[in-house]
């Protein structure tokens, strides 16, 4: 089973908008502002990939404690891999271990390691396959985007390899990459998909389904 969490993102609901897009295609187990299902034992015995679109702190709840942290790092621990979605890099960005196995982290402005802020521009966007051997560039399509956020500028915080990219006025950024946990498992980044009709389109949905099968058949 996929355990799929995410938050309203300041009530634009990406999380959720993809999650229905998906529907039918994937078992997946959706939740939306409440983390609680990772302490369950469904989740430790069942979680065949967790897919994270959130970023902790920005929505009206408390920042998650120690037995979610635990949960998350058992699961990363047996080999679990993850597919970060949009801000997800910054999920559990006030967890030291967690910042440093994002492959690409979008850096908040109270960041604890003091690292410069990412930032986004909005604007309609390409996003292209990037000039790399990763097998997912086959199978990958290059997206043309409507008005969007653009994350830019991101703190990259050990090796990975990208797998899309963005050209913008302000350089080429990474918008899907690949890296691995250091207990094995893989985790995959993906960035487009702020407002609902981006994250809920046809070229995000489609592109998303694929890294998720990617994910599941390794």
């Amino acid at each position: 089973m996929i355990f799929f969490f995410a938050d309203n993102h300041y009530e634009a609901r990406p999380g959720a908008a993809l999650n229905e897009a998906l529907a039918g295609s994937f078992d997946i187990a959706f939740h939306e502002d409440d983390l609680s299902a990772l302490t369950s034992s469904a989740f430790a015995e069942n979680c065949e990939l967790l897919i994270l679109n959130l970023i902790s702190g920005t929505g009206k709840g408390d920042l998650p404690g120690a037995e979610i942290e635990q949960a998350v790092k058992h699961y990363l621990e047996r080999g679990g891999s993850l597919l970060l979605l949009h801000g997800a890099s910054a999920a559990f960005w006030h967890w030291d271990w967690w910042r440093q196995l994002v492959g690409y982290r979008w850096v908040r402005g109270n960041d604890p390691d003091g690292v410069a802020a990412s930032w986004h521009p909005t604007r309609p966007y390409r996003v292209e396959i990037a000039k790399s051997r990763h097998p997912l560039c086959q199978k990958l399509e290059a997206m043309d985007l409507p008005a969007d956020e653009i994350y830019v500028s991101l703190e990259q915080v050990c090796p990975a390899i990208t797998i899309l990219e963005t050209k913008t006025d302000e350089g080429t950024f990474p918008q899907c990459w690949e890296n691995a946990t250091p207990w094995g498992g893989r985790v995959i980044g993906f960035l487009p998909g702020h407002c609902k009709e981006v994250a809920g389109g046809k070229a995000v949905a489609a592109n998303v389904s694929v890294l998720i099968r990617d994910l599941l058949s390794k």
